[in-house]
């Protein structure tokens, strides 16, 4: 009996500790996998951090990409105010920067109540060009056909040039002038304006504009109120692209001309426009015969110095 019972103890021992192997390996393996679900958590949470961010950066480009898609035309007109000191202006602004219309407004700038519109509505289309902007702008009273500019944004500068034309580019009457304030409020002139652009572009770096190329206002057939003679006569304002400057090419300095075309008072001037004031010096003086009908003019337009009349800035 001894024998059999130590086998059926043996036998029971050994099915006992098989029967607790399960047991034993159970829980260790639970163990086992909450230790590394604890361990993968961090990285969960990570990912839907990153997930978190990269919605909320996407929502943030949607949204700028709105902004730009539907700009409205004001922005455009804000942009135009700045560069201009206030003096050209777009009012009653429709539409977006990239398909809009408005009036186009001289003014004498910020606190001036004198203010002139042209007639009819100046429309305009914008569009990627290459690294740019490509403008395209339609006036009936006054433009040439389109008016084309290319807007080449860099980093720390703006670049505007004028696409080339075989023509003059722009026409306006020149009472539109009397918007600027004094004297031309004063003078009250008659006639037209003519613009023509040979290679012109404006560049904003530094905080200043610099010119290139040449950009001519032909003055056709003008009168004034302050004089019974008309018309005075035709002349041509010329801006001659930036020059070095004693800092460097950077510092570029453009002429100013003024000649006579034709007529009965003639005038020459030239100065220069860049760093620090514009400078410009203006002769004045009339044809042989017209003394004494342009004899109250020439005492307007400066100072006397004999047969002339001499009129300066800065």
């Amino acid at each position: 009996m001894s024998k059999g019972f130590k086998a059926l103890f043996g036998r029971g021992r050994r099915g006992s500790a098989r029967a607790f192997e399960p047991s034993l390996n159970g829980p260790m393996t639970e163990h086992t996998q909450w230790q590394d679900t604890r361990q993968l958590e961090p990285a969960w949470r990570g990912r839907n951090v990153a997930a978190r961010r990269w919605a909320v950066a996407g929502a943030l480009l949607g949204l700028l990409l709105a902004l730009i898609l539907f700009a409205p035309a004001s922005w455009l007109a804000r942009g135009l105010a700045s560069a201009s000191n206030g003096h050209l202006l777009i009012t009653d602004t429709r539409g977006s920067i990239w398909n809009g219309s408005g009036l186009l407004v001289l003014t004498g700038g910020e606190g001036s109540r004198d203010a002139s519109v042209l007639p009819g509505r100046i429309s305009w289309s914008m569009g990627v060009q290459g690294w740019g902007l490509a403008l395209r702008a339609r006036q009936d009273c006054c433009f040439n056909g389109e008016l084309q500019l290319r807007l080449s944004p860099g980093w720390g500068r703006f670049e505007i040039a004028v696409a080339s034309h075989a023509d003059w580019l722009a026409r306006w009457p020149s009472a539109w002038l009397a918007g600027l304030g004094t004297p031309w409020n004063t003078l009250q002139l008659g006639g037209s304006v003519r613009m023509s652009a040979r290679e012109f572009r404006l560049e904003w770096v530094q905080g200043r504009w610099r010119q290139f190329g040449q950009l001519d206002l032909d003055l056709l057939n003008v009168s004034s109120r302050v004089s019974t003679l008309a018309p005075l006569g035709s002349y041509r304002f010329s801006v001659l692209g930036g020059t070095p400057g004693q800092g460097g090419a950077q510092d570029g300095i453009s002429q100013l001309r003024l000649s006579t075309l034709d007529g009965a008072l003639i005038l020459n001037g030239q100065g220069s426009f860049g760093l620090g004031k514009p400078r410009f010096t203006l002769e004045a003086t009339a044809a042989p015969g017209r003394e004494a009908a342009l004899n109250n003019l020439l005492n307007i337009i400066g100072r006397r110095q004999g047969a002339r009349s001499v009129f300066s800035i800065g």
